[in-house]
């Protein structure tokens, strides 16, 4: 692990986990804070990175929609079993621009778009019967023609300004390191396990 560069070193263990077989390396905990301090987490899906961050698409109105308004922080993990290795991010958040988040949503599955219109995600619902008739509503609006991103929905970058890489070894002498950014660019230190 003597790569000094993060991203790269994220690429190339994320490039790894793709081709290890797992059903989901792109699967992510996202860990956000509510405006009484609490914290929770939850399982979404990476949608793109690069050096500018890591994207994830949502419904801007959900709870985690709602406590990255109140508090623009989270923190990500992956958890790559089959190569025993995590990569933990803390960063900013900050929503996609338009453009990027309606690219996405035209290469989504069409039930997967149908259902960004029809789930108030986060809010209660009375029965699964009512989810359904709304989204045959939904379906039925839109028959025919392309279906447009929701207003409501669309991509959150995390920025990160720590990033830690940590590999499962014998005897529980795991390897971790930790980069964060400052300003003259990211340093490195070598955690004990």
């Amino acid at each position: 692990m003597a790569d000094s560069r993060p991203y790269d070193l994220f690429r190339d263990w994320y490039e790894e986990a793709c081709r290890s077989g797992l059903a989901m390396p792109n699967a992510m905990a996202l860990s956000t804070v509510a405006a009484d301090g609490s914290p929770s987490s939850r399982m979404v899906l990476l949608s793109s990175f690069d050096p500018g961050g890591f994207v994830f698409h949502t419904n801007y109105e959900s709870r985690k929609g709602r406590e990255i308004s109140g508090c623009p922080l989270a923190a990500l993990l992956f958890w790559w079993e089959a190569l025993n290795r995590q990569v933990r991010i803390e960063g900013t958040v900050e929503r996609t621009p338009p453009g990027e988040s309606d690219a996405y949503f035209s290469r989504r599955p069409r039930g997967s778009r149908l259902g960004a219109w029809a789930s108030d995600q986060s809010r209660p619902l009375a029965s699964r019967e009512e989810l359904e008739a709304r989204f045959g509503k939904v379906e039925e609006l839109y028959a025919e023609g392309p279906i447009p991103r929701p207003r409501h929905w669309g991509g959150y970058r995390v920025v990160p300004h720590v990033f830690e890489f940590w590999e499962g070894r014998e005897d529980r002498l795991h390897d971790r390191l930790r980069f964060h950014r400052t300003p003259e660019g990211w340093e490195s230190v070598r955690l004990y396990p």
